[in-house]
């Protein structure tokens, strides 16, 4: 089998990847269906009500995402995952059946996402740190960027088939098949054979785990950088629904149909950025300085593009680069990190990258209203783009780089400097 695809030779892995692909197409059906439902139908094109309903979907990952973490590190993953994949399916199936009946109304909506979010800040940490127990140490970083295909796999598919459902049938069977996707992974968990997993060693009780893997992260300056960009990064550059629902709207003028097409065409970039991944034997400072500044840069040209289409081609380099952000961030932290500590340094880094698209996604959504959607994007962009020349500047100075030869670093790569 081909080194892109490696991971897949282990049979577990398979299965998981499966019903993750499943259940993948699922959710994106789902986020365009709740954004369209919130901005169009329970709202008059409001882009706040968007933005809370972000971050209610979001902000529990910052609250309990750490003690999510510590029930990963403590108890069998698969047997969480079972729990949080079923909790899931429920909320989806109930806020559907209001939809289809006549009956959501605004604060519906806003509920559904919170109890969404409460059940991923369970789920997330365990569900990341499952990948290692499937297949090995050694193909860690290969699944890692797999994982990040499926999703975008399904990003590409996802908001293309539920634009054409919402224009079709509105947004309430969405719902409803997205409950029903569910059903892949939990009986994907159920398929998996438990005797070959790989199961990490697990941590003892204490009264201060959370405040442990706080420390482990404060101890390493490599994990500190990360947490860092990935905080900044998610609250002011990963709004994609918010955004892309504001110009596809107030901008452009276009339906569903159309919104759906941007997260399709967003998704080839994201899609080829994961594939690209997937060669990498590792993860390399380069690849997460330069998906930063590649990430402020593209979203910045965005927001000056003076049509649909073009606004639409811009979409696909700047998920190329945010992609690449991402998996250099996940692929360090599963390979850098002591298993023991792997789960809660895993849902400190979701608590802060989903915590802060849900700090954002308000604030976003606001200047898209008060402003202009124009502005929104062009704001997250100009702050992406100063956050990463910033960490060109800590690289450069921890390294005894030249500020042009960190710059060599992020987009040449003629040398990894220990951060």
């Amino acid at each position: 089998m081909s080194a892109m695809f490696r991971a897949l030779e282990n049979r577990n892995y398979r299965i998981w990847a499966g019903g993750a692909l499943v259940s993948n197409i699922g959710t994106w059906m789902q986020r365009i269906a709740q954004d369209w439902l919130v901005l169009t139908v329970l709202t008059n094109h409001d882009g706040a009500a968007v933005g809370i309903t972000t971050g209610l979907q979001f902000l529990p990952m910052l609250l309990l995402g750490p003690y999510g973490g510590v029930l990963a590190d403590r108890y069998r993953k698969r047997i969480i995952l079972l729990w949080t994949q079923l909790a899931m399916g429920l909320t989806g199936l109930a806020i559907g059946l209001l939809v289809v009946t006549g009956t959501a109304e605004l604060w519906h909506a806003y509920l559904a996402a919170l109890c969404l979010g409460i059940a991923s800040a369970i789920d997330a940490p365990a569900r990341q740190a499952f990948v290692s127990e499937l297949v090995g140490q050694d193909n860690i970083s290969n699944a890692v960027a797999l994982n990040s295909a499926s999703f975008n796999t399904a990003r590409l598919t996802g908001p293309a088939v539920a634009g054409v459902l919402i224009a079709w049938v509105g947004t309430g069977p969405v719902f409803l098949l997205n409950a029903a996707s569910y059903a892949a992974v939990i009986i994907s968990l159920f398929l998996i054979r438990t005797s070959e997993l790989a199961p990490a060693a697990q941590a003892g009780r204490g009264k201060h785990q959370v405040a442990e893997g706080i420390n482990y992260v404060r101890g390493r300056p490599d994990l500190m950088l990360i947490m860092v960009l990935v905080g900044i990064l998610g609250a002011f550059g990963m709004n994609f629904p918010i955004t892309n629902a504001l110009m596809a709207t107030t901008e452009f003028g276009v339906g569903a149909g159309e919104f759906g097409l941007l997260g399709s065409i967003m998704a080839v970039g994201t899609l080829a950025g994961a594939l690209l991944a997937a060669r990498r034997a590792g993860p390399r400072l380069r690849f997460l300085l330069g998906g930063a500044l590649g990430l402020g840069a593209f979203t910045v040209l965005g927001s000056v593009s003076p049509s649909f289409w073009l606004y639409a081609a811009v979409l696909i380099p700047v998920g190329l680069a945010s992609i690449t952000f991402l998996n250099s961030c996940n692929t360090s932290i599963q390979l850098s990190v002591e298993p023991q500590f792997r789960g809660r340094v895993l849902a400190l880094y979701l608590a802060i990258l989903q915590g802060g698209t849900a700090v954002g996604a308000p604030l976003m959504g606001w200047i898209g209203s008060e402003f202009g959607a124009r502005w929104a994007v062009a704001f997250g962009g100009i702050v992406v783009l100063l956050t990463g020349l910033a960490a060109v500047i800590v690289v450069s100075r921890r390294s005894r780089l030249t500020f042009r030869g960190a710059l060599r670093v992020a987009f040449k790569g003629k040398r990894e400097p220990a951060v």
